[in-house]
């Protein structure tokens, strides 16, 4: 492939410490997906807000990511930007920002992340009345489905296309849901739209069982990957920490350790961008050597670590694996 601008220019100047990280790691990743090769990449933190879709999106449409696994606030969060984006509030001086100042927000109904505060009427309340709608109906036949299918069929019914204020191309949940992209979403229980639907259980308008819940996400990983792992096997891709890295990664030893199935692979890559320091027990912040204690990775597993903002290192890397 030949290499645009942008890539051109990484080549040039990315060449020591996590800048040359940055550049091997999206060679690596290049080189697994060319030998056959697929990847997950995990979202934590608040990339859906940071409008990480821009560049996810085109990374879906190209096959160059097989399965995603996010936080529940990453999975609404892309919809909540696709939907309500004029009404989004940007404080650039964010840490100057009084105690005064964030109880401001909070009665003008804003929920501050970062230097972007996110419409509370606007977001959350526009998806909750037809989410609520899909949650109802599977409840009332008895059905049960995940998080993000539900998401999925908000999506393709179309309900949602009367409130579009961004170029539809830049949400990676659009981009995922054409394609029908394997999502796994742990703990989707403390994002919003989790809180919503545990008070309508707690309001007994809907079962807690219409829901699946992380064991079933884990359950259905343990399945696509031994599907999926053959041949050059499948790829660990990490953008910042937390529950979005941790759970996924460890249906390997799950698989390996606990059902004994030994002839399941390691995670053939690995590549973390995080700002997590090392000490203090931290998992997010572990390095990938680690894992190899834990069963996940093997010794020639292929590994980077890019200590760095993903909100800049990210774009950079899909950019260079897109060709851009």
């Amino acid at each position: 492939m030949t290499k645009g601008p942008i890539s051109q220019f990484v080549l040039h100047h990315y060449r020591h410490f996590n800048a040359a990280a940055l550049v091997d790691a999206a060679k690596a990743y290049e080189t697994h997906l060319d030998e056959g090769g697929k990847m997950m990449i995990t979202l934590a933190g608040a990339m859906s807000t940071a409008e990480l879709g821009i560049s996810l999106a085109e990374m879906i449409r190209n096959d160059k990511v097989q399965i995603i696994t996010c936080t529940g606030a990453n999975l609404e969060e892309d919809l909540m930007n696709l939907v309500a984006h004029s009404h989004y509030k940007r404080v650039p001086n964010y840490r100057d920002l009084s105690p005064k100042d964030e109880w401001d927000l909070l009665e003008d109904g804003y929920n501050r992340v970062t230097d972007t505060c996110i419409p509370e009427e606007e977001a959350f309340r526009r998806l909750q009345k037809h989410i609520y709608e899909l949650w109802k109906d599977a409840n009332d036949k008895g059905e049960r489905y995940f998080p993000h299918e539900f998401m999925y069929k908000m999506i393709k019914s179309g309900v949602l296309e009367q409130y579009y204020e961004i170029d539809p191309k830049h949400s990676w949940m659009l981009a995922a849901a054409e394609k029908n992209l394997p999502i796994v979403v742990p703990g989707w229980e403390d994002s919003t739209m989790g809180n919503i639907f545990a008070s309508y259980c707690i309001k007994n308008q809907l079962k807690s069982t219409t829901m699946k819940s992380g064991i079933d996400y884990m359950i259905w990983l343990s399945d696509w990957y031994r599907k999926n792992s053959a041949g050059r096997g499948v790829g660990f891709f990490q953008i910042g920490g937390g529950i979005a890295g941790d759970f996924p990664i460890c249906v390997v030893p799950m698989m390996y350790q606990d059902l004994e199935w030994t002839d399941v692979p390691f995670w053939a890559y690995f590549c973390q961008i995080s700002d997590s320091t090392t000490s203090y027990g931290s998992y997010s912040g572990a390095v990938p050597n680690e894992k190899i204690t834990w069963g996940k990775l093997d010794i020639h597993t292929p590994k980077f670590i890019v200590e760095s903002d993903a909100t800049i290192v990210a774009p950079l890397m899909f950019a260079y694996i897109l060709g851009w």
